[in-house]
């Protein structure tokens, strides 16, 4: 009997993930994320991450607006990387900034639209559950976040005129791997939520800049030879710069020493009660739990980037009904 109900227990989530994941691609292809003709199509490795993550008995509407948001940043964190010019991420940036579409076309507009569309939805579930308008504050996260874009790329186009110092990289970097963008939004949806704290972009809590910094550090642990190949900046690389003599080995080691102790800060955080400026538990939980997401993509490997690495996990996670024999 406790076989039988856990086996149905375990496909009843399964029809809930596969109803949700169908949604978000559903919305993606709506608002053209999907079919913009370069980067990452990673609607579903999003969703996957999310779920795993942050699990039933979380709310629906949460998981599927960090999914959203994570397509969206996927999107435009490629076209910032690889696709537009130097003209089009600067209009797109300050289009950002003054939240307006006017003078936007193509993809700029495209990412546009999805991303005002999807801070609007965020903005009328926070005025209907807590009665509050938070547009500003999602309108000003998120166009930090596009900003760290815009200043590594300016990098990049800089024709190798300007290297930063590691702190400086870092404290950019950190915004940058947009997890803020994602976790602090969703936490105005959680109970108890954000509702009664004071958020301003750049102004966080320790625990939300440990949440930023160790996915950075995880990231950039794995990526360095792709950045490095595509003249893009990494922490990995600025160590050996900064550090002559030194290898990879001792670079990537050094990293994950930063890792290893920001962890065990963060965990801190995270699980103890009584420390100062407080976030909800439910809001420092949200944290940990979208850390482990970069946990997932970057511990061993960029499962992020790879198209198969992850397509096993989601099958059996998602689709493939549990074949358990009693006895």
């Amino acid at each position: 009997k406790l076989l039988q109900l856990a086996v149905a227990d375990y496909e009843f989530r399964q029809s809930i993930y596969r109803k949700e994941l169908e949604e978000v691609i559903r919305w993606s292809k709506n608002k053209g994320m999907s079919d913009m003709g370069f980067g990452r199509d990673k609607t579903t490795y999003c969703y996957f991450a999310i779920a795993s993550s942050i699990p039933l008995p979380y709310d629906s509407e949460v998981r599927m607006i960090i999914t959203k948001s994570a397509v969206v940043i996927t999107v435009a964190d490629d076209f910032y990387d690889t696709e537009a010019s130097f003209d089009e991420l600067t209009t797109l940036t300050k289009a950002i900034a003054r939240w307006d579409a006017e003078g936007l076309s193509g993809h700029s507009k495209t990412i546009f639209n999805a991303l005002n569309d999807l801070v609007s939805e965020f903005v009328a579930k926070v005025r209907h559950q807590h009665g509050i308008d938070i547009t500003y504050v999602l309108q000003q996260i998120w166009y930090e976040t596009f900003n760290s874009w815009f200043v590594e790329a300016e990098a990049k186009w800089s024709m190798g005129g300007f290297v930063p110092s590691m702190e400086e990289y870092l404290g950019n970097g950190a915004v940058s791997i947009a997890l803020h963008t994602i976790v602090l939004p969703a936490s105005y949806l959680l109970n108890p939520s954000l509702a009664d704290y004071k958020i301003r972009a750049g102004e966080y809590q320790t625990v939300t800049k440990l949440a930023m910094l160790i996915p950075r550090l995880l990231n950039d642990i794995q990526s360095f030879q792709k950045e490095e190949q595509e003249g893009k900046l990494n922490y990995v690389l600025l160590y050996m710069r900064e550090n002559p003599g030194t290898d990879i080995q001792d670079s990537t080691a050094y990293v994950r020493e930063i890792i290893y102790k920001n962890w065990g800060e963060f965990l801190q955080h995270v699980l103890m009660d009584g420390l100062a400026e407080e976030l909800p538990k439910s809001c420092k939980f949200l944290h940990l739990s979208c850390v482990k997401v970069f946990q997932m993509f970057f511990h061993s490997s960029n499962r992020y980037d790879s198209n198969t690495d992850m397509l096993q996990d989601i099958q059996k996670a998602i689709y493939i009904p549990l074949n358990i024999r009693s006895n």
